[in-house]
């Protein structure tokens, strides 16, 4: 049988794509090595926009009832400053949440499913299928192959599809940080809470059954130092806050310490004849604004409306896969550099700790600063020459 599109990857890019493309009444087919229930590496969080992406999908009921609290405040402490308060509401929904992948990307899959999709867990794709002009035409694996007039790849940092495609990566940077976390119970929080403490990044997300991730992020270049004694390190980074020392010295540790240094910053060309990229196969960063889960929801909708388009004879569909990398850019490529710059660890110059001891200072500041920060306002409008000018006098 031939597919409008086969989507290789199920988790939280694949499938919003497939649903969405499913319910506009296009043939989707939808592959993933792994089988669901199942865990991957993740900060797990869903920020405001994400929520509104959810809510727009008819999803967010499922994922604000499947067990996870909602983070009614985000504090980022910097030592001599703090920045509290609650992030701007999005198209109605209020709170970021914190679900477990385990939770998360089967509602999803489930959701792809009931569009109409076609979903098979357990398969792994080895290749692409072209024709004589070259032009991708479906996919293939272990005693299959599966034909469709577009090949979405939301298979990961690792993507065969972007590996078969030749997707060249550009803003192309290493990883800058190190990630430690582990789940605790018994950790008692309203939201989440950000330390940031000379070389060393600590970080709370209350999540689902009781749990509460607690994440620890280290310079690169000194993982192996950290490695060599990854307990005490991980201890030693949190006790920089006492007061949270104490309460994770209250608490007990559900499961074991994981770690991940792969977590490289680039885009990839993500679009082609008869393939897309979405997700982190195409757009990948460091972990230190939590958005990866958030930026995969934009990226399917943006992608699903494109293909779309291409499907339905609206416009060509290398010319719509093409707009649709156009907008990805234009969309994240703000953030990227912002990540970079959290990512190195480097402590906040004179400047900018001026600014955000006044936006601290400042509830309405402090909301827009979070709306900056979890995407639903643009970065480059924030941080414009004549908005720093005007958070500064305000709190002159």
């Amino acid at each position: 049988m031939t597919f409008d599109a086969v989507v290789v990857g199920a988790r939280v890019a694949g499938s919003p794509t497939a649903m969405l493309l499913a319910r506009r009444g296009h043939r989707v087919l939808v592959l993933d090595r792994a089988t669901f229930p199942s865990d991957t590496l993740s900060t797990n969080l869903i920020h405001v926009p994400g929520m509104a992406l959810l809510e727009r999908w008819g999803l967010r009921a499922a994922v604000e009832s499947a067990g996870a609290p909602p983070h009614r405040r985000f504090t980022m402490d910097f030592g001599p400053f703090v920045i509290a308060g609650p992030p701007p509401a999005v198209d109605g929904a209020e709170h970021p949440y914190c679900v477990r992948r385990t939770v998360l990307d089967a509602i999803l899959v489930g959701a792809a499913r009931d569009a109409g999709a076609e979903v098979r867990e357990g398969v792994t794709v080895e290749g692409l299928l072209r024709d004589g002009d070259g032009r991708v035409t479906g996919v293939h694996g272990a005693g299959f192959e599966a034909r469709a007039r577009i090949v979405i790849g939301a298979d990961g940092l690792r993507s065969v599809v972007a590996r078969e495609a030749g997707a060249e990566k550009y803003d192309d940077g290493p990883s800058l940080t190190a990630c430690y976390y582990a789940y605790y119970r018994g950790l008692e929080g309203l939201g989440a809470e950000i330390y940031q403490r000379g070389d060393r990044a600590v970080v709370l997300f209350p999540t689902n059954d009781g749990l509460t991730c607690v994440f620890v992020a280290c310079p690169a270049a000194q993982l192996p130092e950290f490695r060599a004694d990854v307990e005490g390190n991980y201890l030693e980074a949190i006790g920089r806050i006492p007061s949270v020392a104490a309460r994770i010295g209250a608490a007990e540790r559900a499961e074991r310490i994981r770690a991940t240094a792969d977590v490289p910053n680039f885009f990839r060309r993500c679009a082609g004849p008869g393939w897309a990229l979405v997700g982190d196969a195409g757009y990948h960063k460091d972990p230190c604004l939590a958005a990866g889960i958030t930026d995969a929801f934009a990226s399917a909708q943006l992608l699903a409306d494109a293909v779309h388009s291409g499907l339905a004879g609206e416009r060509d569909l290398d010319d719509a896969v093409a707009a649709y990398a156009a907008a990805r850019d234009e969309r994240f490529a703000p953030a990227l550099a912002l990540t970079r710059q959290l990512a190195s660890m480097e402590p906040p110059d004179e400047q900018t700790a001026a600014l955000f001891a006044a936006i601290a200072a400042s509830p309405e500041q402090t909301s827009r600063f979070f709306g900056m920060m979890q995407g639903s306002s643009p970065i480059p409008e924030f941080f414009a020459p004549d908005n720093i000018a005007r958070i500064m006098s305000a709190t002159g």
